[in-house]
């Protein structure tokens, strides 16, 4: 954690400043509804249908995965419908621009979340959290490499401090030995990496593909879905007992989850397109510091000073990761601004 004596006037003036915008706080809005979304989704976690069984209770991270997409879905197609551009969205599957949004979708619905609940199988969450927690780090190397987004001192600094944070945060040291823990790293490693470069390759290949964020995250939920429902719970049987708890109300809590999802990468894709991937994803991880605060007063859970300490880093680190101490130049801005320009016209045609 760093010392507000440390940043300066300069920089906690710019990070209060910039908060004003709007971007800079869809970001950080994108972050919050996700830890209201977590927490929901716990309270359906807590219901009989889910915890008197032994069997739903296996099940109960893919039976809720698969619910969770499949009521994003509708929630867009609802709104998508209304609004008339549904088919915009799968037309942008021609284009090389959706394309390259598909491939992120992918990785980060499909790969990215499959590999998540394989590697809290293998190794708990716990650890699963705090290797995973790193994909800001990454995707802001691969942004920087890739989409030449530069990153200064100072948001280096506060990345390295959130994402350590957030580490800290979800590890807990293990009880006793699991087995396949290579297997576990593994799966947790390929998460981290899928995240990461969903939101690097989103940011390069959405302005390309004429569709807006809301068509965008369609594809990713629906992608999403179908594999969930295709491919993972029938491997695991698990059908029979997802049609089980679907009448119960903890279908409810899954539906509203599924409601705050929606809106979370609604903020997150466009903080994206507005501020860049970098900053972006720093300002989407301080969902792990919301998390404890919705828990503590929702669901009545007591925080320790480590996860108060934690929470401060997340979010001041995030914060200091997702403000420039110095303007942007003006090629790098017209840039940007060209981007924004390209995919509303697009959206014009």
């Amino acid at each position: 954690m760093f010392p507000i004596g440390f940043i300066g006037k300069t920089g906690s003036h710019r990070i209060f400043h910039e908060l004003r915008s709007n971007d800079m706080f869809l970001g950080l809005l994108a972050g919050i509804l996700f830890a209201l979304d977590t927490v929901v989704l716990e309270l359906a976690m807590c219901t009989p249908a889910y915890s008197d069984n032994a069997t739903v209770v296996f099940l109960a991270p893919y039976i809720s995965n698969f619910l969770h997409y499949a009521f994003s879905s509708v929630w867009l197609l609802g709104y998508l419908c209304f609004k008339k551009q549904c088919r915009g969205a799968f037309a942008a599957l021609r284009t090389r621009g959706g394309q390259i949004v598909t491939i992120a979708n992918l990785l980060g619905g499909v790969v990215g979340m499959s590999a998540y609940v394989a590697a809290i199988h293998y190794i708990g969450p716990a650890l699963t959290a705090a290797i995973s927690a790193l994909f800001p780090a990454v995707g802001a190397l691969l942004a920087y490499v890739f989409l030449g987004e530069h990153i200064g001192w100072f948001q280096l600094f506060g990345l390295l401090v959130s994402v350590t944070g957030v580490a800290v945060l979800g590890y807990a040291p293990s009880d006793g030995g699991t087995e396949n823990q290579v297997l576990g790293f593994l799966f947790a490693g390929i998460c981290c990496l899928s995240w990461a470069m969903e939101s690097v390759l989103f940011s390069y290949g959405f302005p390309k593909a004429g569709i807006s964020q809301s068509q965008a995250l369609l594809l990713r939920q629906m992608l999403s879905a179908v594999f969930n429902g295709l491919v993972i719970l029938p491997l695991l049987r698990g059908w029979k007992w997802t049609v089980s708890v679907f009448p119960d109300r903890s279908t409810v809590y899954i539906l509203l989850g599924a409601l705050l999802l929606t809106g979370s990468y609604l903020c997150y894709y466009k903080a994206i397109t507005a501020i860049g991937a970098t900053k972006a994803m720093a300002l989407n991880i301080t969902y792990t510091a919301w998390a404890f605060v919705f828990s503590a007063v929702l669901l009545n859970t007591a925080s320790d000073l480590r996860s108060v300490l934690c929470g401060v880093a997340i979010v001041g680190g995030s914060l200091a990761a997702s403000v420039n101490l110095k303007p942007e130049k003006d090629g790098k801005l017209q840039n940007r601004n060209e981007n924004m320009v390209l995919w509303k016209d697009h959206l014009k045609e």
